[in-house]
């Protein structure tokens, strides 16, 4: 329901908007950073138990690559009915129980004994964690306007990579446990990794507001004033919005979005899941090494998150920003797979790290500028449907032609194509269709 801002000077009403902006950056913005780490540790930390698990449990590059993948077909089955339910009961809630059964089922990992039961728990995995993402990013539409948020989900989104620049030492650290109380270092990983998304969980119930109407830490005339900003924008440009259930499962712009977001996720998670063995293979070095080394291009990934994130929203220019993001994390992995020393082929990594995560910022702060409502909830949920099966196809791709081949050279050229495939549907399907708004 609309607000109408009890205040009588519009100068007066946009300075309780500005300083509820601020709490919220300050109140939601780490939180929800901290919920994306467990959530992304979680989901690649099977990249660093590969180092050991592989071995103890028989699995072939394939298997490992199928079982990697299958957590994304659970994920997708899920995932409108999940972000539909998020929008009716409340964010609260729902991501509690998402993060609550997700760091279970993670932590169940552990007693995989064989294949298949990799693949169950992989697979019971993406359906416990289905909604995640596109709830956060429908979460953050009702709390910052259009000028903020490529900024926010960059520095939301930033969390994927910090979360790989702590998993490598982390996860290095946990592999070297292997052998107390009899447990696998691997299992160990499991275990350790998949906890705090439990106790976080529980912390949401008491914590997440479910939206500037229930948090407590904000005045009344703050959130009237943030709510009446949102919707004088949302009524501005409301003819370009798409509202209903159907709209958003039936938009051809959606599933447009839908297609480039699957491209680069195929990148994003074939490079992910196998990052440990690609690095395990430049030299002879120690887990831990190898989670350190690991560890560097996601360094580079943060930080370009974040810098082409304010540059899109200071510029309110998505198209080139997306474009080249994807453009120069495709040169990177072509680089990579044809760099004859160890050096050489971590700053390739490093280079594609850093064009691969810079789209992450423009390219979710471009859905909420056409859907709204209900279509919001379905049309962000379809994207990240259809770019979650990348998330299957990429590391089912490059755990085959490494079999095949005994190289990842060849699958790190394939993923190169996808990206820049994606670059280039960017250019041609953008046409000014979806425009940034400058900031008011």
């Amino acid at each position: 329901m609309a607000y109408e801002l009890r205040v009588e000077g519009d100068d007066v009403s946009v300075q309780h908007a500005e300083s509820a902006l601020a709490k919220a950056r300050v109140r939601l913005l780490p939180f929800l950073f901290a919920l994306y780490i467990a959530n992304y540790l979680d989901r690649i930390n099977v990249s660093f138990a590969a180092l050991q698990m592989n071995q103890e449990l028989g699995l072939a590059p394939v298997a490992f690559g199928l079982g990697s993948g299958l957590f994304f077909i659970g994920y997708i089955a899920c995932e409108v009915p999940s972000n539909l339910i998020l929008a009716r009961v409340g964010a609260r809630r729902w991501m509690a129980r998402i993060m609550i059964s997700w760091g279970l089922i993670s932590s169940a990992t552990m007693w995989a004994q064989g294949a298949h039961s990799f693949y169950a728990l992989r697979l019971f995995l993406g359906v416990a964690e289905a909604g995640f993402f596109p709830g956060i990013i429908f979460y953050l539409m009702h709390w910052f306007p259009r000028r903020e948020r490529a900024r926010a989900s960059a520095l939301f989104l930033t969390a994927t990579a910090l979360a790989g620049l702590i998993a490598g030492p982390l996860s290095g650290a946990i592999l070297s446990m292997h052998g107390i109380w009899g447990l696998s270092g691997w299992r160990w990983l499991f275990l350790l990794e998949g906890l705090p998304s439990v106790i976080l969980g529980v912390l949401i119930l008491f914590y997440l507001p479910d939206g500037p109407a229930d948090a407590r830490w904000l005045s009344r005339d703050e959130r009237d004033s943030l709510r009446g900003l949102l919707d004088r924008e949302y009524n501005e440009v409301g003819a370009a919005y798409r509202h209903s259930l159907r709209d958003g499962l039936a938009s051809a712009r959606v599933w447009t979005w839908g297609v480039i977001y699957f491209l680069i996720v195929v990148t994003i998670y074939g490079v992910t899941f196998f990052l440990p063995q690609i690095v395990k293979g430049l030299g002879t070095f120690s887990n831990l090494k190898i989670g350190l080394l690991s560890a560097l291009p996601y360094l580079c990934a943060a930080i370009t998150m974040v810098l082409v994130g304010i540059s899109s929203d200071r510029t309110s220019e998505r198209r080139w920003h997306l474009a080249l993001s994807a453009f120069v994390g495709a040169v990177g992995l072509v680089l990579s797979a044809r760099a004859h020393s160890p050096t050489s082929a971590l700053l390739a990594l490093s280079l594609a790290a850093a064009g691969l995560w810079g789209t992450f910022g423009p390219f979710w702060s471009v859905p909420p500028e056409f859907l709204r409502g209900t279509a919001a909830a379905s049309g962000i949920a379809v994207i990240n449907s259809l770019g979650n099966a990348g998330g299957f196809v990429g590391p089912f791709l490059m755990g085959f032609l490494k079999e095949v081949t005994h190289s990842f050279g060849g699958g790190l050229q394939i993923l190169a194509v996808a990206l820049a495939s994606a670059g280039v549907v960017v250019l041609f399907a953008y046409r000014g269709q979806v425009r940034s708004f400058s900031a008011e």
